[in-house]
């Protein structure tokens, strides 16, 4: 099937994507994102960092229970992993985080992100190298927290008597 002919959005690719993330075709199975940052993070996975690496070795194939993507493109940003499932961006800060005018950037990019509905936590590259196993483990804790614990139907089941149609 040609890139034209392709659906906006196939059930087989998760959840669909909110309002305002559905401007143009979604394509590589990111929401919103254009052809330049999916490029993008394709170059990025090619070149991840120590700390991205030993952080994917942990997370990847659903060893936390959740699927996890890396250097995930969403909007005109590329999360440097993302659980599309519960909304849960996981940005790795080094020490370029805190020179110049990154701090601002990085509050704009999540503030933009967490309006769209995603929430993100930043992990420190340090922590990771110290111990990549826990730090694993407490977004496995997290995501699962997050997990919702049933999809609601037609709104709330009876109320014990209640007659059902």
């Amino acid at each position: 099937m040609t890139d034209s002919a392709r659906p906006l959005h196939h059930p087989a690719d998760g959840p669909p994507p909110r309002s305002g993330e559905d401007s143009g075709r979604v394509r590589h199975r990111t929401l919103g994102a254009p052809d330049g940052t999916v490029k993008r993070a394709r170059e990025l996975r090619r070149e991840m960092t120590l700390p991205e690496l030993l952080l994917w070795r942990e997370l990847r194939g659903k060893k936390a229970g959740l699927k996890f993507r890396r250097q995930f493109p969403v909007l005109d940003y590329v999360a440097d992993f993302a659980c599309v499932e519960i909304r849960l961006l996981i940005g790795i800060d080094g020490i370029a985080h805190d020179m110049g005018d990154r701090p601002e950037r990085d509050q704009r990019r999540d503030r933009i992100l967490g309006e769209k509905g995603w929430r993100i936590v930043r992990i420190m590259a340090g922590d990771i190298l110290k111990d990549a196993k826990e730090v694993a483990q407490s977004i496995a804790v997290l995501a699962e927290s997050q997990r919702p614990l049933h999809h609601p139907a037609d709104g709330p089941p009876p109320l014990t008597g209640e007659d059902r149609p």
